[in-house]
């Protein structure tokens, strides 16, 4: 066997064949099984965009309605699983909140069969409508209040928004909403996909996959980012600083949060999107404080930095939308785990198909034919360490 060059982070090396979706980086360009993201978002719905990303293609008119019924009647948890997040520190990341739920949910559905595919059909439904259920109920929960129950007659998008607040959101703020979880719901093999096909090869169960999943879009180099780029702006506070904010970290080698992207060297077309939805709600429902400096901060970072292919990514804008939406900010990346569940889940039923557990190979770079040393011949570093208080 021939071993390829060492590639940190896999860049650049296939892990799989897929028709989900496709990336053009050099042109800005992203497809859900064909269909371009701006055509998507600007006619379809998240559910209809899941349905199209799980099943192959887009739905019939009656498919798509028993989908979305299901979907609006799989909504509600388990009184267990509530009680379990009662006993959450109400410090918790509502991340680490998702990840422990979405696992538990596993206990109570543990029958696996992953050549039915009515139990493949419901495992989808029930991770589509709980997982934005367990966000809200653990935002409610952290601050002693009772989660709000799920409302039937709403759709997804505005349900969602109505367990925060239990208050119906307007119809434009939930179109907005609909149309940022269809940006964020599939795209290639990154790191949280990657993660769930691992697991998923291994053939557990889905909701273990999705677990995984979500631990892996935890990160701040990962779905973490769009929290941190409102820590950014917030820090830069105003239009002046942002170029000396810029020359300084340029100067000392620090990363800028929601510019540059593995793939893309240009503007993500998500991106584009997203700036567009932050105008409309800035319009109907007044601006931001921050706008102004993400406006600075992009014009300075593409006049610095745009001829090495950095510009803005899906992170720039996406917070100060959800900013907007009044979602607070440590559940900006769980709002992105209730969309991307939909990619996860189409990889996870595409491993399926030609399962082959990932077992990939290293380069060993450690010493050989090293003896065994008796405990009472090593050096005895570990007692002066302790008796001058290190261990």
């Amino acid at each position: 066997m021939t071993v390829c060059d060492y590639k940190p982070g896999l860049e650049g090396i296939p892990a799989t064949e897929s028709a989900i979706s496709y990336v053009d980086g050099q042109q800005g360009i992203l497809e859900y099984r064909g269909i371009r993201i701006e055509d998507l978002a600007q006619s379809s719905t998240f559910l209809e965009s899941a349905y199209l990303l799980i099943w192959g293609g887009l739905p019939t008119k009656k498919e798509l309605e028993e989908f979305e019924y299901e979907i609006r009647h799989h909504r509600r948890l388990k009184y267990r699983i509530r009680d379990m997040m009662k006993c959450f520190p109400e410090g918790g990341h509502p991340m680490d909140a998702l990840q422990a739920c979405a696992a538990a949910l596993g206990l109570f559905y543990s029958k696996r069969d992953l050549d039915d595919p009515v139990y493949i059909q419901q495992a989808v439904v029930r991770l589509l409508a709980k997982i934005p259920t367990m966000v809200a109920a653990f935002q409610l929960m952290r601050k002693g209040n009772d989660p709000v129950t799920p409302q039937d007659d709403l759709g997804y998008a505005a349900n969602f928004l109505y367990m925060l607040n239990e208050q119906e959101p307007d119809p434009l703020a939930a179109r907005i909403f609909d149309i940022c979880l269809t940006l964020h719901a599939e795209h290639t093999i990154n790191a949280s996909t990657f993660s769930a096909m691992v697991t998923a090869s291994t053939l557990t169960d889905p909701y273990a996959v999705i677990a995984s999943a979500v631990g892996t879009l935890a990160g701040p180099l990962h779905g973490g980012a769009n929290e941190e780029v409102i820590t950014m702006l917030e820090t830069i506070g105003s239009v002046e600083n942002v170029r000396p904010y810029i020359d300084d970290c340029i100067k000392h080698k620090r990363k800028i949060m929601g510019f540059g992207h593995r793939v893309y060297k240009v503007k993500d077309p998500r991106a584009k999107i997203l700036q567009k939805l932050a105008e409309q709600l800035f319009e109907k429902f007044g601006g931001d404080e921050y706008y102004e400096i993400a406006l600075e901060l992009e014009q300075v970072v593409t006049e610095r930095l745009g001829e090495k292919g950095v510009y803005p990514n899906v992170d720039f804008y996406s917070g100060l939308v959800y900013r907007r939406l009044g979602i607070p900010t440590d559940l900006f990346t769980p709002v992105f785990a209730i969309a991307r569940a939909a990619g996860w889940l189409a990889h996870w039923k595409e491993q399926l198909k030609e399962n082959r557990i990932f077992r990939p190979t290293q380069i060993y770079t450690g010493s050989h034919g090293q003896q065994y040393i008796p405990i009472y011949n090593r050096p005895q570093i570990w007692d002066k360490a302790s008796k001058n208080g290190h261990m």
